[in-house]
This record gives structure tokens, C-alpha cells and sequence, in this order.
């Protein structure tokens, strides 16, 4: 494999590490502040992509379709976290995976009654429809490089939300001692529908935006489910920090993999969760 084809490797790597980055922070905020267990996390995901399908058919805009979708996706996850996920916080995870497994379903069939089984492309902006030589025979989309340039400005906004905003502050004292907090008079269940909301934000703006790389299909979120949950294990349940470096290495490596090694390929990520636990069975960083 000549260089071009590692530099083009290297993107897609980054780029999927990058979308990943953005599902997993919205599951381990949601796991690592509130102690609820998501498995319907993926479901957002696949909505995502099947709003990104509809609202575009209608508004002829995907950047447009991208902005009303993530108000939607935030007053979705604010009232998903009000009628339901706010009796959960003092129940047993089994319950929790017993809610939200019920979800997969639901919102499966929500989406089969909406928009049917079939499957959708979505397509790329006409400005955005070119691609970057990198030599004389080979390119790269401008599309992912722009999906790139917003995954990092989400990433660096997340960070600044929880580093250097009152909110922010909030939300880390929430996660660390929430009696504590509640005493000091910090309303934790704001918190939690707040982190609840943006989470489910996050899940469906990837999907949306990861919509004309691929085909919009039923049951589309449960592959993505299990990376996520992956980057988290890696990451440190709960850290932002480490689910963006796990997200990193884990697109890094299923990418290169599938390449190098596609014998394995699908073993790789896994491998690399097990010799990460191995060494550090708490992951990479601490929240």
C-alpha cells in the first residue's frame, strides 16, 4: 500500500473514529452522569438518518434539515428523560436495560409505520459533491472532510460545555457525589434531563450527518450500538476525554484492519478493548 492509499486510510479512519467519537459521548455522559444504561442509544442513531432522508425530501437542504433535527432530537430526549428514564436512577440496571430494550423495539416500529423498510440514500450537497486530489489518480470527498470539521467543533464545544461553564460544573459535581450537589442546592434533575437531551442530540446529528455516506436502512443502529458501547469500555465509562481517544483508535483500527488484515478484521476492535482492560480494567481515563 503506497502512501496515498495510507493518507486515505488514515482519513476514513479518523473520520469514523470521529462519528463514533459523537455516539459515544452522549452514551458514556449518559451512563457515566446518570447511571442508566442506553441500549436504545443506537435507535437515535437510526433516526437520525431517517430524518436526515425525510426532512431533506422536504426542505431541499441538508444543513437546514441537520439544525431542525437537532432541536427535535432535544426536545425528544428531554421528554424521553421526563416520562421515563427519570424513575430509573434508583432502580437495578436490569430494569434499565428492560426500558430501554423495549425502545429498540418501539422506535423500530415507529420507523416502520413512518417511513417503511425500505432502504434510502441521502444525497451529498451539490457544493459540498467534489473530492481533494491527493495524486493524479487519487481523491478524497469534500463531504468527509467537512463531516470531520464538524465532529471536532461538537467535540471542542462538548469540552468547553463541561470544563468552563457553570453548567458544565454542575454536571461534574452531579456525577461525582449527587447527594452532595442536591445539598448544595444544585437541581439535579435539570442535570439529568439536560444531559439526557444533549446525548439523544448527539446520537441523531450523527446520524444525520453520517446519512449520505451510507444507505439509510432499517435496523441500522445496532451495529453502531456495539462500537459504542466498545469506545466506552476503552474510553472509561464516564470520561469524554477517553471516549474521544478510543474513538479514535477504534476507527483507526477497523479501518486499517479491514485493509491489512481482513481475515480479522472484525476480531481487531475487540482484541484491542481486551489488551486495553488487560493493562487498565478501568480504560484509558477516569470522568
Amino acid at each position: 500500500m503506497d502512501l496515498a492509499n495510507v493518507l486515505i486510510q488514515l482519513l476514513n479512519g479518523i473520520q469514523y473514529g470521529l462519528l463514533l467519537f459523537m455516539l459515544a459521548a452522549g452514551l458514556t455522559l449518559i451512563f457515566g452522569i446518570m447511571g442508566v444504561v442506553n441500549l436504545a442509544h443506537g435507535s437515535f442513531y437510526m433516526l437520525g438518518a431517517y430524518l436526515a432522508w425525510w426532512l431533506v425530501a422536504r426542505l431541499d437542504s441538508l444543513p437546514l434539515a441537520i439544525a431542525l433535527g437537532a432541536v427535535l432530537a432535544l426536545a425528544l430526549g428531554w421528554l424521553l428523560e421526563r416520562a421515563l428514564f427519570r424513575h430509573l436512577y434508583h432502580r437495578d440496571h436490569l430494569d434499565q436495560v428492560l426500558l430501554t430494550f423495549g425502545l429498540i423495539y418501539l422506535f423500530e416500529e415507529v420507523r416502520s409505520l413512518l417511513w417503511g423498510d425500505d432502504v434510502h440514500a441521502v444525497p451529498v450537497p451539490a457544493l459540498l459533491d467534489g473530492s481533494i486530489a491527493l495524486t493524479d489518480t487519487l481523491a478524497y470527498p469534500v463531504y468527509r472532510l467537512l463531516v470531520m470539521g464538524v465532529c471536532v467543533l461538537l467535540a471542542l464545544a462538548l469540552y468547553l460545555l463541561i470544563t468552563r461553564t457553570r453548567l458544565g460544573m454542575r454536571i461534574r459535581a452531579g456525577a461525582f457525589n449527587r447527594e452532595m450537589a442536591e445539598a448544595l442546592g444544585v437541581n439535579i434533575r435539570l442535570v439529568h434531563g439536560v444531559v439526557f437531551a444533549v446525548g439523544v442530540a448527539l446520537a441523531v446529528v450523527a446520524g444525520m450527518i453520517a446519512a449520505p455516506l451510507s444507505s439509510v436502512y432499517p435496523n441500522m443502529g445496532a451495529p453502531v450500538l456495539i462500537m459504542c458501547f466498545v469506545v466506552v469500555v476503552i474510553g472509561g465509562i464516564g470520561s469524554v476525554r477517553g471516549a474521544f481517544v478510543a474513538a479514535l483508535m477504534v476507527g483507526l483500527v477497523d479501518t486499517f484492519g479491514k485493509v491489512l488484515l481482513p481475515q480479522i478484521a472484525s476480531m481487531l476492535t475487540y482484541m484491542l478493548m481486551a489488551a486495553v482492560l488487560l493493562y487498565r480494567p478501568e480504560g484509558l481515563f477516569k470522568p
